[in-house]
């Protein structure tokens, strides 16, 4: 088989080295892929957005099968297009993926359908946005209603804090169109929890569940960033969160889009918040979150292209779909200076990996048989072991083994969780 994957990050590098173990596929095809990404797939240098030159790739290859990974892409309808073609494809179309693409809609869609998630007001006019916040309780979290590379969302503590938000994403047009439209919402309180599912339309198989850690500096401090690191399984998500999860939030969300006209199928990916009364939904994505990816794909155990496949054509409920009971940790190498400035072009040298360790890369090119740096983050370095603690420690001893001179780690991944595995 001859399998298409879309995107280029460190997501799709475990996506890829995920599928490469099914032995029917004789060849992976990236778009654009990366540098790194190249030991395991053939890169093509077309963008992820292009998909005019996709689909025109995609046939022209007789591709048999194609995963389109990230969030805008699949907004834009490229699963659609290659659909159109007769290419079978693992991701949402865009009236599906709509439930990320607007915050509006998947606000919307949660009250109408009684889907448990904070309390909310719809904005269009910045005056009347502005003129809310005189009365409304602080923190407060505003949100840009379209796509924003993850970084649309203002948790502001004070008044002023949140007015500064609404001018940036309505007047200032920080994130161009997607903040045409707001979102202000109260804050919730509690731990949060990342769920990846896959699902048919029909049924929802979640993944393991996992912890993100934001924010770029030890002890949460420093700014949002599109994730620092990871950790798998998620402590705070019991057995007991768990049926509610099933019960009130991820059944009734596909049966709800399935209502709605808008089947979705795919990895739909619940962000979660477990609050004192129950478990809430902070936002929904319609593709793989990343880093999750990077320590939820090594413990799956059933084959990851033969789940795909079974997603794309309605038989989800005939598979079972095992994951192991071991633990996973992610602690991504940034670029210095992320998530603001940062320099490129630092040369990488990675080292060997023993069997229960991997290095995905986000950002990184090759020139002449060599990696250097290319973009925020860069590299993940993941250890699957027995249990959480001995996972942290081989995920940090495999990345203190990668050579990146403009490099930076947290030293802190996994540490909330451990606190709480010893309460």
């Amino acid at each position: 088989m001859k399998i298409l994957v879309v995107g280029g990050g460190g997501r799709e590098h475990a996506i890829i080295k995920k599928i490469k173990e099914n032995k029917r596929v004789e060849e992976i095809f990236a778009l654009p892929g990366n540098g790194g990404i190249a030991a395991d797939a053939t890169c093509v240098a077309i963008g992820a957005k292009d998909k005019e030159k996709i689909v025109s790739f995609a046939v022209e290859n007789k591709i048999d099968f194609a995963v389109v990974a990230p969030d805008d892409p699949l907004v834009l309808g490229v699963v659609d297009a290659l659909h159109e073609v007769g290419i079978p494809c693992f991701g949402p179309e865009a009236k599906a993926a709509i439930i990320e693409g607007s915050k509006i809609f998947s606000k919307n869609l949660m009250k109408k359908y009684g889907i448990p998630t904070a309390e909310y007001e719809v904005f269009e006019n910045m005056d009347e946005a502005l003129s809310y916040l005189e009365t409304a309780p602080y923190p407060a979290v505003i949100k840009a209603d379209g796509l924003a590379l993850g970084k649309g969302v203002v948790i502001a503590q004070t008044r002023e804090e949140a007015r500064q938000a609404v001018v940036e994403m309505m007047a200032n047009k920080k994130f161009g169109e997607s903040g045409t439209k707001i979102v202000i919402e109260e804050f919730l309180t509690g731990p949060e929890v990342s769920v990846l599912s896959f699902t048919d339309g029909n049924v929802v198989v979640p993944m393991v569940s996992s912890m993100d850690h934001k924010r770029a500096l030890d002890n949460d401090e420093g700014l949002n960033t599109g994730g620092m690191g990871t950790i798998a399984p998620n402590p705070c998500y019991t057995q007991e969160v768990e049926k509610e999860c099933m019960e009130k939030i991820f059944l009734p969300t596909i049966r709800a889009m399935k209502a709605e006209g808008r089947t979705f199928k795919g990895c739909l990916y619940f962000g979660l918040m477990v609050t004192k009364n129950g478990p809430k939904v902070i936002e929904y994505n319609c593709r793989f979150g990343d880093p999750e990816t990077q320590v939820v794909l090594p413990l799956l155990k059933s084959d990851l292209l033969t789940v795909m496949q079974a997603v794309e054509n309605e038989t989800l409920s005939s598979l079972n779909v095992e994951f192991s009971s071991d633990s996973a940790c992610c602690v991504v190498l940034a670029s210095k200076g992320y998530p603001v400035s940062y320099e490129s072009g630092f040369p990488i040298q990675l080292p060997e990996t023993k069997a229960n360790e991997s290095i995905f890369v986000a950002g990184a090119e090759e020139r002449e048989g060599k990696l250097f740096s290319h973009g925020g983050r860069v590299l993940g370095a993941v250890a699957v072991e027995k249990d959480l603690k001995t996972a942290v420690s081989s995920a940090y001893a495999l990345a203190d083994r990668i050579r990146f001179e403009n490099g930076f780690m947290r030293r802190d991944i996994g540490q909330r969780a451990l606190k709480i595995l010893e309460k």
